[in-house]
């Protein structure tokens, strides 16, 4: 690769990582990055895991560091999701996921809706310790949401978003923190499957990496810095573009 392609891999993933560590869809810019570098669909999903893996190494210590969360408090919470995340790596190794994304895409936008009409519930300030019992609920919520970001990753922080504030009773900063903390460790399990199987660009992976991690550097303290009103705006922003992606929306009315 020439020398500006590394630079372009990396500014990306600054971006990504930044948008993964706030609210979510950074996979959404690096994975249409991955396949026009030239990587098939199932080894840019793959590979893409590898950054994800480094950005969120670099995001939990940040938060952790500016005491946003404790390690216990998510502990019930990434048990299920690594399980159903192991799951979905498996799954996507041999998956059409067009329906998928359809799904999805209209779950984001009801999501967008509960969050624009609901704002009370996501910008109260932080209460102590989050309840994250292991009640059988949310063991299933957070099941099916690891089987999701096995699967495919992109957008994944949001529903973890929901699920953490809306079940769990996190403010939208340690929200946050727990969600990179829940995806860190299930990404580790996801990319043993991709690794397995052949689906790794391990070079190209780094270079993404060291954009993701500068991005996830800044979005820790921007997050803490800036509070739960400016997180909400880049949640909402990236959730409405997410699904309008996700949705094929965008192609329609670049084609029209």
């Amino acid at each position: 690769m020439e020398w500006y392609i590394y630079l372009a891999i990396i500014a990306v993933g600054i971006i990504a990582g930044f948008l993964n560590t706030l609210a979510g869809s950074g996979s959404l810019l690096t994975l249409p990055l991955l396949m026009f570098l030239g990587l098939p669909a199932n080894i840019a999903n793959g590979t893409n895991r590898v950054a994800i893996f480094l950005q969120n190494i670099v995001a939990v210590s940040s938060f952790k560091k500016q005491k946003v969360f404790e390690y216990s408090e998510g502990i019930w919470l990434v048990i299920p999701a690594t399980a159903g995340s192991l799951i979905g790596a498996i799954i996507a190794v041999n998956f059409n996921e067009q329906i998928l994304r359809v799904f999805i895409g209209g779950l984001l936008i009801f999501m967008f809706f509960i969050i624009l009409l609901k704002p009370e519930r996501w910008l109260k300030e932080q209460a102590g310790k989050v309840d994250g019992s292991p009640k059988l609920w949310r063991i299933v919520i957070f099941f099916l949401i690891g089987v999701y970001g096995g699967f495919i990753q992109a957008g994944v922080g949001f529903f973890l978003l929901a699920g953490l504030v809306l079940g769990v009773g996190a403010d939208l900063i340690k929200a946050n923190a727990l969600k990179v903390f829940i995806i860190l460790v299930y990404t580790a399990i996801a990319l043993i499957v991709f690794f397995i199987n052949g689906q790794v660009n391990l070079r190209v992976g780094l270079i993404l990496a060291v954009g993701n991690m500068l991005g996830a550097w800044v979005g820790t303290h921007v997050a803490v810095g800036w509070g739960p009103k400016f997180v909400r705006v880049i949640l909402l922003v990236a959730i409405f573009v997410s699904a309008l992606e996700l949705l094929g929306i965008r192609d329609l009315v670049t084609a029209g």
